[in-house]
């Protein structure tokens, strides 16, 4: 009475032995098969709108023109060597290097996608990416992202790496929840960080600056700032105001010209402009 499973338990392992030993047969013979095949094409595949690395690049950084690799044995290229080239270069997000059975060499690539450009007050200039990552700046392609510069304390190596201030992860934080929201991003053109460490943001509209402070409850201020436009701004003028203080959750702050602030502004452009160089945008 007690046969009966035992057998089934066999048989199951039986049934799995063999289609092992068919897998084993078939990728053998896929081996041997390729082992004759030669590279026919290769084809260069990289997403996007932004070309930080274009065909031409992925070329130079492996060193080889497709020609070269026209040819060749498929076992005589090493793939995964050249996965790791490309995935040194700093603006690959992601590299994948394949063949197929009609010889076509398969080369993918993912672009890191800036969403900031930061110049700090030591004049290093350098990207972060959407995950949070400081990247060189690029001589094929200039990203169009918000800028920010001032007193900024984050350096750059030259190489990929992580933020390391909060100071830094404060804009970044800032950056990301502006550019997700399609009102705020076409109204906020700049950042700028004052004396104090504190986050300032440079309207497009209105020659006021907002002082965010740091990037703790985002949403909550953004929210009074909304709702300071929309009740306070119309009453008064866009440009009735130098500073709206959104720092603290809980109010709104509008500081207002002073004489002095309009006597200031009233003279010459030459001097203007030498009192105001902490705002300039970031030289492209």
């Amino acid at each position: 009475m007690f046969k009966k499973p035992i057998w089934r338990h066999v048989l199951i392992g039986f049934a799995w032995l063999i289609s092992l030993g068919g897998l084993v047969t078939l990728m053998s013979f896929i081996e041997i098969k390729k082992a004759g095949v030669v590279c026919k094409d290769v084809k260069i595949y990289i997403p996007g709108n932004q070309y930080f690395i274009d065909k031409q690049q992925v070329e130079n950084i492996l060193k080889f023109s497709s020609n070269t690799l026209v040819g060749r044995k498929l076992d005589n290229i090493n793939i995964h060597e050249l996965e790791l080239k490309l995935k040194a270069n700093p603006f690959v997000a992601y590299a994948k290097v394949y063949a197929d059975m009609d010889g076509i060499v398969w080369i993918e690539i993912n672009q890191r996608r800036p969403i900031l450009r930061i110049l700090n007050q030591f004049d290093q200039d350098f990207y972060v990416d959407e995950s949070g990552l400081k990247l060189p700046l690029s001589d094929n392609f200039t990203a169009n992202v918000l800028a920010a510069n001032g007193y900024i304390e984050e350096v750059f190596s030259g190489r990929v790496d992580t933020l390391k201030t909060p100071l830094a992860k404060d804009i970044f934080k800032t950056i990301d929840f502006i550019r997700k929201d399609s009102l705020w991003n076409a109204q906020i053109a700049q950042v700028y960080v004052n004396q104090n460490h504190e986050i300032e943001l440079i309207p497009r509209v209105g020659n006021q600056r907002i002082l965010l402070g740091n990037a703790d409850s985002l949403e909550v201020k953004f929210h009074n700032l909304m709702a300071f436009y929309k009740q306070a701004l119309p009453q008064v003028g866009w440009n009735a105001y130098k500073t709206i203080n959104i720092k603290y959750a809980n109010q709104v702050i509008g500081i207002k010209y002073t004489k002095e602030d309009s006597l200031r502004l009233a003279k010459p452009v030459v001097d203007s402009a030498k009192l105001s160089t902490d705002t300039s945008l970031i030289k492209h």
